[in-house]
């Protein structure tokens, strides 16, 4: 029994070392490649990104937009019911509705709203509500019993609380991930043309995201993109003309009492000040992250952060990345 332990371990050691080997690999091809045409290699502009393969839980508790489902299908309660109204991993669970046969899974989801009415973004509940309905997803349940008017189902993997109310939704797999090398992050990188949107809304309707947070897309299958794409989260310099506390800086002194022509920032080409000009326009478009697609549907897309320079914020732009 020791030995078959100690093999085990080898081949673990074995396997990781190479993956190590792998991403040091790639690592030192990504410094050696070439640079795009006018530009020269920098750290500060082609930083290296180490991206982690997302885990089961971050594929299945994602959540997503999409259309309106069907609510026939809900949790009515629980073993203890009405004493305990949120079940987990191992608990009981009654779901109301027809159709069900014992040995299905379902996935449980909850219809979302945000109760705070704060637009992150100007347009932000008129494009949202135009991209689909936003659903949660809770848990996994497997049918156990089908005699009673309601299924008695087991929690088998939950992300959170499940309550009386969610829907219940038949079980599908979804695709793995695949493991992403270490690449160079073109920080400047201009528009490539493919396919571009914008971040809707981020998973408990979050507004800064790092690196594992959840956000979602308003493109989809529809336009091309699959679960496993990559996507890179890209902001003008006149988004920030749109942000009531970041457009203050555009009124604040950017100068030195012993500049003679002192610069003068202008948020548009219409201006009569005197000095240098620098429109915010003509600024660099910068990207500050990248996002892994988990899963899409015809219109929408659920992505994940795998690498940020920066917060992403709900609003930023996203592109198909050309490093695929």
């Amino acid at each position: 029994m020791k030995k078959t332990g100690l093999f085990l371990l080898l081949l673990l050691a074995v396997a990781a070392s190479a993956q190590d080997k792998d991403a040091m690999a790639a690592a030192n091809s990504a410094d050696q490649a070439p640079t795009p045409s006018g530009t020269a290699f920098t750290t500060v502009g082609f930083p290296t990104e180490r991206v982690q393969t997302p885990t089961n839980a971050d594929l299945y508790c994602a959540g997503f937009i999409g259309k309106e489902l069907p609510n026939a299908n809900f949790v009515a309660g629980g073993l203890q019911t009405p004493n305990t109204t949120k079940f987990v991993n191992g608990d009981m669970v009654y779901l109301a509705g027809g159709g069900y046969q014992t040995g299905q899974e379902y996935t449980i989801v909850r219809e979302l709203r945000d109760p705070n009415q704060y637009e992150l973004f100007p347009g932000q509940r008129m494009l949202l509500k135009a991209t689909g309905q936003p659903y949660a997803e809770l848990a996994r349940v497997r049918i156990v019993d089908t005699r009673s008017k309601m299924a008695i189902a087991n929690v088998e993997f939950s992300c959170d609380p499940v309550n009386p109310g969610d829907i219940a939704i038949p079980f599908a797999e979804k695709p793995a991930i695949s493991f992403h090398l270490p690449l160079r992050f073109d920080r400047f990188a201009p528009a490539n043309g493919k396919t571009s949107g914008r971040i809707v809304m981020a998973k408990d309707f979050d507004s800064e995201l790092g690196t594992g947070m959840k956000v979602y897309m308003n493109v989809g299958a529809n336009q091309g993109v699959k679960a496993g794409d990559y996507v890179r989260a890209f902001r003008s310099y006149s988004a920030d003309l749109k942000d009531p506390v970041d457009s203050l800086s555009f009124k604040a002194s950017t100068t030195e009492d012993t500049q003679k022509n002192p610069p003068t920032i202008e948020p548009t080409m219409l201006t009569t000040s005197k000095g240098p000009k620098i429109h915010v326009a003509d600024l660099p478009r910068r990207a500050v992250g990248e996002i892994v697609v988990l899963s899409t549907t015809p219109t929408t897309a659920t992505g994940m952060v795998v690498f940020a320079l920066e917060d992403v914020h709900v609003g930023d732009g996203v592109e198909l990345d050309e490093q695929q």
